[in-house]
C-alpha cells in the first residue's frame, strides 16, 4: 500500500467516519527515510485544526530536549510523528480524552513497516509506553522514564513536554540533568 493509499484507508475506516465527515485529516507524518519516530498520545484541538502536530509550546520544549530545530523536527525525511490516535479525541473532565483503544494496534504497523531506517522511537506519555513497552515498563510513568537506559537503543520513554508538567519536572530534576543530555545524544546518533 502506498502512503497515499494508506492515508485514504485511514480516512475511509468506518471508525474514523465522524472525523472524516468533519473534514479532519489524520494527523501524522511519516517518510520512508525517517530515523526517529515520535509517538505521543493524540493531537490536541489546535494541532488538529492547524494540521501541524507539535507546533506549540510543548513542541518547542520537545525540540529543546532533543536539541533539534522545529524545521528539522517537522521534516518527515528525519522524523516521523505517529501518535497513538491520529484525531483529536475531545475534551474530558481533566484534559483531553485518551486515544481510542485499538487505533495504534491497527494503524501503526503499516506505517512503521514503510520506514526501514528508523533507529529510535520516543515514547511520550503512558499510553505510548504501555503500548510499546508492555510488561517491560515500570509501575509508574516516572519510573519508566527514570529507567530510560534500559529501553535503549530502540526506545526512549519521556514525560509529556507540556508547560503544565512543570511540577513533575521540579520534583524530578534528574530528568533535565541526566535524561535530556542522553536524549540529545540518542537523537543525534539516530539522525547521523
Amino acid at each position: 500500500m502506498t502512503p497515499d493509499e494508506l492515508r485514504a484507508a485511514i480516512k475511509s475506516d468506518p471508525e474514523n467516519a465522524p472525523y472524516t465527515a468533519a473534514g479532519w485529516e489524520p494527523l501524522y507524518t511519516a517518510g520512508p527515510t525517517a530515523r526517529v519516530v515520535v509517538v505521543g498520545q493524540a493531537p490536541g484541538r489546535k494541532a488538529q485544526e492547524s494540521g501541524v502536530p507539535w507546533r506549540d509550546a510543548s513542541g518547542a520544549k520537545l525540540c529543546d530536549w532533543m536539541g533539534v530545530s522545529d524545521e528539522l523536527f517537522h521534516d518527515p525525511s528525519a522524523f516521523a510523528i505517529v501518535p497513538m490516535d491520529f484525531y483529536y479525541p475531545g475534551k474530558g473532565t481533566t484534559g483531553d480524552l485518551p486515544p481510542r483503544p485499538g487505533f495504534a494496534e491497527k494503524w501503526h504497523p503499516p506505517i512503521l513497516n514503510d520506514m526501514p531506517q528508523v533507529r529510535l522511537t520516543l515514547l511520550i506519555g503512558a499510553y505510548a509506553q504501555k503500548h510499546y513497552l508492555g510488561a517491560r515498563r515500570a509501575h509508574s510513568l516516572t519510573e519508566t522514564v527514570r529507567g530510560w537506559r534500559g529501553y535503549l537503543p530502540e526506545y526512549f520513554p519521556l514525560v509529556h513536554p507540556s508547560p503544565l508538567n512543570f511540577r513533575w519536572q521540579a520534583k524530578n530534576p534528574w530528568f533535565v540533568d541526566e535524561a535530556v543530555p542522553e536524549l540529545r545524544a540518542a537523537v543525534a546518533a539516530a539522525l547521523a
